[in-house]
């Protein structure tokens, strides 16, 4: 019985913690009001994103829409003065 223990508490605590956000209804600079709704939290990437393809917002049922843009290539801005190293 203390081996099913440890085992289930070893589960909880090595397992990340995934937590949504609820965010209060709102209205924005340009007079637009954003109703209250969940969103996950906020990290630097999109994947895991309810808006993005692939994944469905639990609350509304919505499927994803958007790209994922985390890995897409942004190559360095060759028209500035000190973007080349070698010069």
């Amino acid at each position: 019985m203390k081996t099913i223990f440890i085992l289930a508490l070893a589960t909880v605590v090595s397992t990340p913690a995934i937590a949504d956000q609820y965010v209060k209804g709102h209205t924005r600079s340009d007079g637009t009001y954003v109703a209250p709704h969940y969103r996950s939290s906020p990290n630097s990437v999109q994947y895991d994103n309810y808006s993005t393809k692939g994944n469905t917002n639990p609350y509304t049922g919505e499927r994803g829409s958007q790209r994922d843009t985390t890995y897409d290539y942004k190559p360095y801005n060759s028209n500035r003065r000190d973007s080349n190293p070698y010069d």
